[in-house]
């Protein structure tokens, strides 16, 4: 039965070639589960570090699909990867080898210094992985006799992913209480507060769960101080510290992980996003001390480390490591929290920047004023931004972006947020005068 009729105005019969903007929002409208907000901008084809619609707009892309397309559109790299991969061999499942997961596997546990890896499908997946692993390693120490439990402790104002397990791990409450009961067993302290986790933690803690970079909570970094009282709990017990690197992870911060940045590592650690360069592809990776609770059939997965998204993996890495960008990122990143750091001087509004590399954060002194930048920046100045927190100002942007790409975003913002602090006070004045 066709789902459509003479009055929703929609043409499909040319197929996606041929639907514009107006006739994918019908379609989408009545066809998908309502589950995004998505702004109305029709999306055609990429190039380098920037966007185009359906219109021909190019748009200077500082969000690379939340932190996904790391080396842009159309890297060769990786078009070649997806080119040679495909001609050959798509999928096999886990039941037979490839050439791809050993390979992969190597350059994962160099650049993150763990022994091994499970390979998934996306961020959320790993996370349950890290949760799952984290429990049946307390079970195999409770066989040998140690006290540890179940519990998990979180952070407030984390976020790990949608599923079950990973929403249960994650703090703010519009993501759980739609779906309670979710997983039970886990408690949450304030991020960066040592005495509020040394208190919270006893022999009832199976691991300890962190972003060492907090996305969605407002790009607030985890303090060496934290980590390290984290990273002494678990020693002394026997639970994993685990450490959640979806977001600031392959290189996003200027190395490999976040943790990096402070000389401390965790048992286990999650990577996703720009892992396979758009592919969907997440990974858990952990020492071999935790890899021993796992045993054939207690975890699995159909799609997960699948020819092409391995393919692709390994020529993400290589290119990030043949182009050094990681001292790109960081000299770049560095350039453009100092030139955010300079605005904020002469702004009201802006209330602080943080973050590390291409993971950047600016606070704004009310989510008004930062959802009309963020709008302002994506309509009139074409430049893809988002918020994050409500009041802050997230910039995920491809690691191959210039100084110049920096340069205009300051200009946009600077003008942007003037005009938003211009009619902020001018309501002020009218509300106070009538």
């Amino acid at each position: 039965m066709n789902k459509f009729n003479q009055h929703d105005d929609i043409i499909l019969n040319g197929g996606a070639a041929d639907m514009n903007l107006v006739a994918t929002q019908a379609a989408e409208k009545k066809l998908l589960l309502q589950t995004y907000d998505r702004h109305p901008i029709l999306l055609t084809r990429g190039e380098g570090v920037h966007l185009f619609d359906d219109a021909g707009n190019r748009y200077l892309d500082l969000l690379s699909g939340i932190g996904v397309s790391a080396l842009g559109y159309g890297h060769p790299a990786i078009t070649k990867a997806i080119h040679e991969q495909t001609a050959t061999l798509l999928h096999t499942s886990n039941l037979f080898y490839h050439q791809g997961t050993a390979t992969l596997a190597v350059k994962l546990t160099e650049i993150t210094g763990m022994d091994r890896v499970f390979f998934c499908n996306s961020g959320t997946e790993a996370w349950e992985a890290a949760l799952k692993l984290a429990r049946a390693h307390a079970g195999v120490l409770r066989a040998e006799g140690k006290n540890i439990g179940t519990r998990f402790i979180a952070m407030e104002h984390s976020f790990h992913g949608r599923t079950m397990g990973s929403v249960a791990t994650t703090h703010k409450q519009k993501y759980r209480e739609p779906f309670n009961p979710v997983m039970p067993d886990v408690i949450f302290v304030p991020f960066n507060d040592v005495d509020a986790l040394r208190a919270a933690f006893d022999e009832n803690v199976c691991a300890i769960a962190l972003e060492c970079l907090q996305g969605e909570g407002g790009i607030h970094p985890v303090s060496k101080e934290f980590l390290s009282a984290a990273r002494a709990l678990c020693d002394r017990s026997g639970a994993l510290l685990l450490c959640d690197e979806i977001q600031s992870g392959m290189g996003r911060t200027g190395k490999w992980t976040m943790y990096q940045h402070y000389g401390i590592q965790p048992d286990v650690t999650t990577l996703a996003k720009p892992i396979a360069g758009g592919l969907p592809m997440g990974a858990m990776l952990c020492t071999e001390e935790a890899a021993r609770a796992i045993t054939p059939g207690m975890h699995g997965t159909t799609f997960g480390g699948g020819p092409l998204a391995c393919a692709v993996a390994i020529a993400v890495i290589d290119e990030i490591q043949q182009s050094r960008l990681l001292a790109h990122v960081t000299e770049v990143g560095d350039y453009f929290i100092a030139q955010l750091r300079a605005l904020a001087t002469g702004h009201d509004s802006v209330l602080e920047v943080r973050g590390a590399g291409f993971m950047i954060g600016v606070e704004m002194k009310s989510a008004e004023i930062a959802k009309e930048v963020a709008d302002k920046m994506l309509f009139e100045r074409h430049i893809l931004i988002n918020r994050t927190s409500e009041t802050v100002l997230r910039f995920l942007p491809p690691y191959l972006i210039t100084k110049a790409d920096v340069d205009e975003t300051i200009a946009a913002l600077s003008s942007l947020i003037a005009d938003a602090e211009t009619a902020q006070a001018a309501l002020a004045e009218e509300q106070v005068h009538g």
